[in-house]
């Protein structure tokens, strides 16, 4: 199977990457998770950031390049360190060192041990060498990938602005610090811009994009409820001119998150991440031409 997918620019290049790590739907058939989730396969599926490849298909036609993984984040997760291994889904102790965190912790580490809370993933634990292999077939050509883009773009150019691309369930999207009531309930955002409190990207760039987006009536808050993880940390240095930033977008926007179809508001939020994309090119290119007059 293919590991990735990389859409290269169908016009002038500019040092704007995308990537899109979870909307992988090719099930790997070394991936042995319980048996009965075939029966009942929307649960793997809502875990998906389903249809963020095609929501961000348009960024070619920009100038930018669109990465995106083929394989699913519950088969291995790139958005996490390559040692955040949880020992409890170990068939027995890892020979090496690793670093498991709150996230394996959780069940949703480098390898999910859970697909939702009270849900184990597996019937059985796995061996090292099949966390390995996954580790080398799938997450080391993904980040090799991820890296190369940013380089090129950055040797080329002298910054670069690297998007990491998601989706949030609804359920998730509520911020710490309320923006408003639905209801008589907290109300979610709908998108939700990641930049690990600054030290990710250049604020001025996380601020501008959030009144863009804000400019076309949906709600936006920056590093609440999510800032970001090991994507956006690990290719990231502002002062060097690399700007990496974590967008979520709330499913509710587009999908029925039962059914995992999408809704009748599909397309014209299309359209709007296509103003997004726009908006993310048009500022890059604006500090290319600053960088030229210095």
């Amino acid at each position: 199977m293919s590991v990735l997918t990389i859409q290269k620019p169908k016009t002038t290049p500019l040092p704007i990457i995308f990537d899109s790590p979870h909307s992988g739907t090719t099930y790997p058939s070394d991936f042995k998770y319980d048996p009965s989730f075939k029966n009942d396969f929307k649960t793997l599926q809502r875990a998906e950031d389903k249809f963020v490849e095609d929501l961000f298909a348009s960024v070619s036609s920009h100038g930018g390049t669109l990465l995106c993984a083929e394989f699913p984040r519950t088969y291995i997760d790139t958005n996490r360190a390559i040692d955040d291994i949880d020992p409890q889904i170990l068939d027995r102790p890892w020979q090496g060192t690793i670093a498991p965190t709150p996230r394996s912790d959780a069940g949703i580490g480098l390898i999910r041990r859970l697909i939702k809370p009270g849900i184990p993933l597996y019937k059985s634990k796995l061996s090292q060498k099949e966390i390995t292999h996954r580790i080398n077939t799938y997450y080391r050509p993904y980040h090799d990938a991820l890296a190369d883009l940013i380089e090129d773009a950055h040797y080329n150019f002298g910054c670069v602005y690297h998007i990491n691309c998601h989706s949030m369930p609804n359920s998730t999207a509520t911020p710490k610090r309320p923006i408003g009531l639905w209801g008589a309930k907290p109300k979610p955002a709908d998108f939700v811009l990641g930049d690990r409190d600054g030290t990710a990207c250049d604020p001025t760039f996380t601020r501008a994009l959030k009144n863009h987006i804000q400019s076309m009536g949906y709600t936006a808050t920056i590093n609440d409820p999510f800032k970001g993880v090991e994507l956006i940390e690990k290719y990231s240095n502002p002062t060097r001119g690399y700007h990496s930033l974590q967008l979520e977008i709330n499913k509710s926007l587009y999908m029925n998150e039962e059914t995992c179809e999408k809704n009748a508001n599909y397309e014209k939020l299309k359209r709007d991440i296509e103003s997004i994309i726009t908006f993310i090119a048009t500022y890059a290119q604006n500090q290319l031409t600053t960088l030229a007059a210095d």
